[in-house]
């Protein structure tokens, strides 16, 4: 750490926009780290691949944290306007443009082209990129690596590195400190190793064990019913069994009680890998989220539309592999379908009596996505199709779904957008998790952001790094609690507020809506007001 600490406030940065003597050795150390990957990927022969590996991977993350240090240790702790806007790779500029096309088609390549990287088939050793991976995943797992094993590990580091960053940067809120700390840990314990040792535990007889990120919980998990993922864990013995219990208590148990405490934040801000990544590696971009009414209004559609997909998937999936004869199956498909029609008909009965003055235009989109999935219902339970969607194969519409879904909408653009859209564009746009926690949050939870609008003074910084395009400032500025679906409780909002305005808060539900008693000079009798509260 530098002895001279700049103690200097101004909005206008007035330390020199160019790097450092230690910046710049960190950058070439990073950049160091990268040209081996390079390499890799172009079949370079590495004499000893572990310490190549090693020697890469190093480099990344300690030129990435001598930079950090370097650039947020020699200044007072809060944050300051360092003219983000003004910066070509976080303001859509031309270094932003390079790094989203490099991230977009890394991606591409991952997901449809792995034999560029250097993956095996037909029982071949692999070559290139995946190879140089190979010692580590022979360590973790015993298998060699796949394209799966070394983006799961570049993931992890990007998150574990730019989570330092993140940490350093925020570290006057102790609030970002320890959920940043916990998607880290998510991360790397249950992401990353967990899986890895359980692929080792398959090499026993007793064990098929799916190899999925114990906390991805469906819908977000979309395959977690299949056929495949259901015979694995049911032949795993008591182990298998566990983990399937505990992903569907996860769903309906443990999901439910934890945003009705805490909001959507304790999984999307907490937990969540994609949520992990946005914050960690992409804080850079989280400025580019559009607040634009129409990119509100696509959110819904969007989000809620991939929900429903997801929704009719999974039931058609596990319609496929059910029987007819009462007397032979205890669950037929007659009844499942009946139950999840049931299921369904109880939240959307119970939502529209005692919500629906909270949902306004809303409650409409909700009875449409409502009617289209209990109509597929109904032409299922007719129409007796063996595996088929209005003549569709439901196979093939998973396929679908994942392609579209799960690979070009998650990854290619979610993240390889990140310098372009924002980052979080596959939380905001497409995630059916993020979606049913959206909507369990603006229900029934606690949590809400309280505000105080006799302390603000319009600067903006809240709406501007709001990575879910929620205009953070008008709200601020009527004193109205901001309680919105999309909502990821992050925090930032409050960290970069200047005045305290905004407070992060789990109350009583009463009052946490109270967009009726804003105070704007109208006829109110305040002492009546304060003693309702």
């Amino acid at each position: 750490m530098s002895n001279k600490l700049n103690q200097s406030m101004s909005l206008a940065k007035p330390e020199a926009n160019n790097l450092s003597t230690k910046q710049k050795i960190s950058v070439l150390l990073g950049v160091t780290g990268l040209f081996i990957l390079a390499l890799a990927v172009f079949n370079t022969d590495f004499p000893n691949k572990s310490l190549f590996l090693s020697l890469s991977l190093g480099l990344i993350a300690i030129g990435t944290i001598l930079f950090t240090n370097d650039l947020y240790l020699n200044k007072l702790e809060g944050i300051k306007n360092d003219g983000i806007w003004f910066k070509s790779i976080s303001s859509r500029g031309i270094l932003g443009w390079i790094t989203g096309i490099v991230l977009t088609g890394f991606y591409i390549v991952l997901y449809f082209y792995p034999q560029y990287l250097g993956q095996a088939s037909n029982g071949e050793t692999n070559t290139g990129l995946i190879s140089l991976f190979d010692p580590l995943s022979y360590l973790l797992s015993g298998r060699p690596a796949s394209q799966w094993f070394v983006y799961g590990t570049l993931y992890t580091l990007a998150i574990l590195i730019f989570g330092y960053k993140f940490m350093l940067k925020y570290r006057h809120n102790r609030y970002e400190q320890l959920r940043t700390a916990s998607v880290m840990f998510f991360q790397l314990g249950f992401a990353f190793l967990i899986p890895e040792f359980m692929a080792r535990l398959n090499e026993s007889p007793d064990y098929n064990l799916p190899y999925y990120d114990l906390k991805s919980i469906w819908p977000l998990n979309y395959y977690l019913f299949d056929g495949w993922s259901i015979n694995g864990f049911l032949s795993s013995g008591n182990l298998g069994l566990s983990l399937l219990i505990f992903g569907v208590l996860s769903i309906f148990v443990v999901s439910p009680i934890l945003t009705y405490k805490y909001g959507k934040r304790w999984y999307c801000s907490w937990v969540c890998g994609c949520g992990g990544l946005a914050e960690t590696a992409g804080d850079s971009f989280r400025q580019l989220s559009s607040k634009k009414l129409s990119a509100w209004k696509l959110e819904r559609w969007l989000i809620h539309t991939v929900l429903v997909f997801s929704v009719i998937m999974t039931t058609a999936m596990i319609y496929t592999y059910l029987g007819k004869d009462p007397s032979k199956f205890w669950l037929t498909r007659s009844a499942f379908l009946i139950g999840v029609g049931i299921i369904l008909t109880l939240v959307f009965s119970i939502t529209m009596i005692y919500k629906r003055h909270e949902l306004g235009k809303d409650a409409l989109y909700g009875a449409i996505g409502y009617f289209a999935v209990i109509a597929t219902l109904i032409i299922m339970h007719y129409t007796g199709t063996t595996d088929k969607i209005f003549f569709i194969k439901s196979s093939a519409l998973r396929s679908v779904y994942g392609l579209y879904i799960g690979s070009l909408f998650s990854g290619v653009i979610g993240t390889g957008f990140y310098p372009i859209l924002g980052n979080r564009v596959w939380c905001r746009f497409g995630c059916p998790m993020a979606a049913i926690l959206g909507f369990q949050q603006r229900m029934f939870s606690k949590f809400r952001i309280t505000t105080n609008g006799g302390q603000c003074i319009s600067c903006g910084n809240c709406s501007t790094y709001c990575e879910m395009g929620i205009d953070v400032r008008a709200y601020a500025q009527k004193g109205e609690n901001i309680v919105r679906s999309s909502c990821v409780g992050c925090g930032i909002c409050s960290a970069v507020c200047p005045r305290g305005v905004l407070k992060l808060e789990n109350d009583s539900l009463k009052g946490r809506i109270n967009s009726n008693e804003i105070l704007l000079g109208n006829d109110v009798d305040l002492m009546d007001f304060v003693n309702q509260k």
